[in-house]
Order: C-alpha cells, then structure tokens, then sequence
C-alpha cells in the first residue's frame, strides 16, 4: 500500500512538471489556437448541430431566450422527470417551471428529436457599465441532428414563439376595456380604460340549450385555429355574433363566456361617448388582437335604424351678417353615422388586427338597419329565448345542485316552463331567494312561480282577444254608418247615389 502511494505521488509530480514546461515552451494564445482546432475537427465529425441561447444580446434581453424557458416549462419540461425551479412571475395566474443549472430535456417537433441543456456559468467582473449586469452568465444550448436542421429551422423556433405567447397571454389576467369619455387618452397615450376581468361566467354555467352551446363553441375553436383557413381564403381573421332576445336572457353572460373559453380581452365600446367616425376608427386601431369588442344595445345607443329615415344633412346657412355658418353643416360629421359603424365592422379599417370577435347585442332586432345584420357583419344571429326546460336543469345544478329528473315536481316544471315564457334571469332570482329552503322547497316555489306566470299570461292573452274582437266590431261599424253621412235632411240622397255607396260598403266588408 505504501508503494502505491509513492507511486501516485510520483506521477502527479511528473505531470505537474510536463504541465509547467508545456506553460513555459507553449504560450497561451498557442494552446487556444490548439483548443480551437481540436474543437472544430470533433464539431466536423460529429453527426449533431449546437445552437446557444443567450440570455443578452448586447445591452438588451434576448426574446428567444425567454420564450424558450416559457416553452419548456409548459411542454417538455415538466414532462421529462428533470429537475425544475418554480416561479410566478407577477401579474399571472399560474406558475412557471424553469430548467434547473446544467440540466437537460429532450423535445419533440415534426418527429425529430432535439436536446435542450441550460447552462448557467459565473459572469467574469465587468468594468464600468451604465446597466447592471446579473452574476451569472445563462443560455440555452440547443442540440439538434445535422440531418434535421433543415426540417427544424426555422419552423421550431417560430413554434416556440407563437408557444410562448400563448403561454404569457393565458397566464396573465385578462382585462376589461372601456372607451374614455371624448377620447382621452390615459397615461399611457391609449383611449382605453382597463380593468381587470372577473367575471365567472362559463359555458357550463350558462343557462342555454346544450345544443346551441355546443354549436357556438365549436365556431369559436374554428375562429381560434383558422389562421390558415382565412389566408387561404382572403378573409379577415373575424368573426361577428349578433346576441337579441328579451331582456334578461343572459347577452352579457354569454359574452363573458366566450371571453373565458378563449382567452381573450374584452373592448365594451359605449357608442355614446364617440363623438365622430374618425374618432371610432382611432378607438379600433388601439384595440389589440385576440380580443371581443362588444357594443351593448345597439339599438339605443345612437339612432342607427335605417338609413332612408336619417333626417337630410344640414346645409350651410347664411348668418344675420352675411356669413356662411359652417357648423350647421359639419355637425353631421361630428357624430357617428351607419356608413361609419358598417365599415368599423367590415371595412377596411376593420382588417388592422387579427382574430377578434365583434358582439353586438339588442332587445329589438327589427329596429336595426338590414344592411348591419348581414352575413360578413353579422356572421352569427343568436337568439338569446326564455328559459327552456334544458336551460332551466343547468340552473337547478347551479343552484341547488340538482340533478334528480324522474322527481314529481321535475315533471311539473317541464310542463309549465314553456307556457310561462320566464327569463333565466327570473328563475335564477327565485332560486336565489330559496336557496336556504332545501332542494324541495325551492323546486315546489319555482313550480308555483311558473304556473302563476302561465295563467297570467292566459288571462292577459283572453283579454287582448276580447279588446281586438271588439275593435274590429268597431270599425265595422264605422264603416256602415260612414255612407249615411252624405244624406240630406230630406232623407235623400244629396249626391243621388247614397244607396250604391251603401251598397259597395257592404260588399267590401
């Protein structure tokens, strides 16, 4: 055993020696040069390709670098049994997995394989520099076979970044924009106000027939994956739905809905507080894309009914001194017109972004101008009903957490649902009240809610019938009395035909 130590100690001394006179004979610019060259004639041979991701590109962060580690913490990462830092960066609703130093993970893309290594190394003492530099030295180091890079690149690398800004968009909250009154802008120089959106309306929660949902969802997912489609066909990327029904029906919750299963923004443009057209374009230009702009009741926001019943432009006028008054004239141009709203809707101010949705909604859609309701405008009519019986299960589960459907009073309420015409809202209103009386309480109420309904709904539409008989047998009246009218005081005729009149009256009733 001694030996053996002796003899280890006099080789570390032999190599110690060869290394100091290598030192001393070679100086170090040649042993780089050597290094240099050994690396490429190994990189010549070797079957891969490298590419570094640097964290910094001179004074500024690199974008790959950071959609790289949001794309890893999504996909491959957690996937591979790798070791992992947890983040939550702020303003964002999930957490984020990170490789870990000197780690690796292997990913997939097109059916090739490619190797991912982070790599963190100290960052050497700087000298002055006006932006303060972090510690360490990080990049990502991308291993991908010689054979693949022209199938990879760079059709990997943008699917990372379309990736990643999936990601950031879902992982951040979602926001809630009104247009600030006369179009001022905050301090951000946007004529936007945002708030964060909250709202907790789903498909699931909502009170529509499953059917219809599932129509509407579908159209969605086609909007969201149709980037090809609509180049393909020289569309703009958008869609438009028109919500109208009765009042209270749920517009503004299927509008939240649509909001949380894509993921998008919401615009509540409020038509009131635009005061010209040039201004409405503007408020579109600002709007980003993946985004919903709604305008709610359409209808009584501006008068935008029908173009042929617009009152005439005001024409210039002259004043006591002679002058022309030219605001009488350019007060048209300082409002909002239809010609104006059609072509924010499907002009070609409206192709300034891509994949939004435009959502108008209205209580009376026989108001509203024909030309606004078209296919290209309008994609989609949606009529927003009373509650039906499918809709009124999914607010019993909501609600009362009630699924029993062979129940007597389950029956009972599929009877008197449709004749009763009750809005969802209504329903949700008794629900609410009864909800701290037990399942079977609340039903027995509900079922009583809706037969009062329905036998009012009888009564008011028996007395309508009785006034419109008896308004009938008015003017019938009215017109058989209406010949004698023209007769003399003699009783004769003053026109010597009043008996054909009364006759020709007769015949046309």
């Amino acid at each position: 055993m001694k030996e053996y130590w002796t003899m280890l100690a006099s080789l570390m001394g032999a190599l110690a020696f060869l290394q100091g006179v290598l030192h001393a004979v070679f100086p170090a610019e040649l042993r780089a040069a050597l290094a240099r060259l050994l690396g490429r004639l190994t990189r010549a041979f070797s079957p891969y390709c490298y590419f570094d991701v640097t964290e910094t590109d001179g004074m500024s962060n690199n974008e790959i670098y950071d959609a790289v580690q949001l794309y890893l913490s999504s996909t491959a990462a957690p996937a591979s049994g790798a070791r992992l830092s947890l983040t939550r960066p702020h303003n964002a609703t999930s957490f984020t997995f990170g490789l870990a130093a000197s780690d690796r993970v292997v990913d997939a893309f097109r059916g090739a394989a490619v190797t991912w290594e982070h790599v963190v190394a100290p960052r050497q003492s700087p000298g002055f520099s006006w932006r303060p530099l972090p510690e360490e030295k990080r990049r990502f180091t991308l291993r991908i076979r010689r054979g693949d890079r022209e199938k990879l690149l760079p059709a990997y690398l943008d699917h990372i970044l379309a990736t990643a800004q999936e990601i950031r968009r879902r992982s951040q909250d979602r926001l809630l924009y009104t247009n600030a009154r006369g179009g001022a802008m905050d301090s951000r120089g946007l004529p936007w106000d945002p708030v964060p959106f909250k709202h907790p309306s789903t498909f699931d929660t909502l009170a529509m027939d499953p059917d219809r949902k599932a129509s509407i969802m579908a159209d969605l997912r086609d909007l969201a994956a149709g980037s090809s489609f609509y180049e393909r066909t020289g569309r703009a990327w958008k869609r438009g739905y028109l919500l109208y029904g009765p009042p209270g029906t749920g517009k503004s919750s299927m509008i939240a809905a649509m909001a949380n299963f894509l993921g998008y923004d919401v615009y509540d443009l409020e038509l009131t507080e635009v005061s010209s057209n040039a201004e409405l374009r503007k408020l579109l230009m600002k709007t980003t894309s993946k985004s919903i702009i709604v305008i709610e009741d359409i209808d009584c926001s501006v008068d935008l009914t029908n173009r042929a019943a617009l009152p005439p432009a005001p024409k210039p006028r002259p004043t006591l001194d002679g002058a022309i008054d030219q605001d009488a004239g350019a007060a048209s141009g300082r409002s909002i017109t239809l010609s104006g709203l059609l072509n924010f809707t499907d002009g070609l101010w409206s192709c300034c972004g891509s994949e939004r949705i435009f959502v108008f909604t209205t209580n009376h859609i026989e108001k509203l101008d024909p030309a606004l309701l078209r296919s290209g405008r309008m994609d989609m009519h949606v009529f927003m009903s009373y509650c039906t019986f499918p809709a009124l299960k999914i607010l019993l589960k909501n609600y009362l957490c009630l699924q029993d459907d062979g129940a007597e009073v389950m029956r009972g309420l599929e009877e008197w649902i449709e004749a009763a015409e009750i809005t969802p809202a209504d329903v949700s209103e008794v629900l609410i009240k009864n909800r701290r009386n037990g399942k079977e309480r609340a039903t027995e109420e509900l079922l009583e809610v809706l037969k009062t309904r329905a036998e009012k709904r009888r009564l008011d539409g028996g007395k309508a019938a009785a006034a419109a008989k008896d308004n009938d047998e008015e003017e019938e009246k009215r017109a058989l009395e209406s010949p004698k009218e023209g007769k003399g005081p003699a009783g004769k005729d003053s026109c010597g035909d009043g008996q054909d009149e009364e006759t020709d009256a007769k015949k046309q009733l």
